[in-house]
């Protein structure tokens, strides 16, 4: 697992921490994991059904940015408890955003204890770019209280900004053949 940091201007209010991982990743599907602890006053988006939504970040969400390795052109990836997601493609750092095809849906699974919550995901390999990657897992957490916080592997801006490159500090190699 890796921990991610929250952004110093958006702290937490009882989350302790998030550690977020790649469980797997062939040529079927890219497994994501992240686990947060402090976890009892997390807003939880309710089952919204499956299908592409916009503006999944404006409360408890978790993000995968891939960028293939040598190119500044990147996937994001919007994955939310309610089992809603979206894929955009962006030529440069928030620039050229379009809607990324994908063969078919992330599975979106949220488990939720006392103190302790873990969300998977599982992607389609082949809705995703080839060969190497760098990679950035990020999180947006809303709380009961109101108060939202920015998790990720770095910060790089006075604003929380996932696109940022140094974000993207995850080395993944592309999937072995079959």
């Amino acid at each position: 697992m890796t921990t991610l940091v929250p952004h110093n201007a958006h702290p937490p209010r009882l989350v302790r921490s998030i550690e977020a991982r790649i469980i797997g990743h062939d040529a079927n599907w890219l497994r994501l994991r992240w686990k947060i602890l402090g976890a009892e006053d997390l807003v939880v988006p309710t089952f919204a059904g499956k299908g592409r939504a916009d503006n999944l970040w404006q409360t408890t969400c978790f993000e995968a940015f891939i960028m293939p390795a040598g190119d500044s052109a990147y996937v994001e990836l919007n994955l939310s408890p309610s089992e809603r997601w979206n894929a955009y493609d962006f030529s440069a750092p928030r620039e050229g955003m379009a809607v990324r095809p994908m063969p078919r849906e992330p599975e979106c699974t949220m488990r939720q204890g006392t103190d302790m919550a873990i969300f998977d995901a599982a992607v389609p390999s082949a809705g995703l770019p080839d060969g190497d990657w760098r990679c950035g897992l990020a999180a947006v957490i809303e709380e009961k209280s109101g108060v939202k916080s920015f998790w990720a592997l770095a910060h790089g801006d006075a604003a929380p900004n996932f696109h940022d490159p140094s974000c993207f500090m995850l080395e993944v190699a592309a999937p072995s053949a079959a």
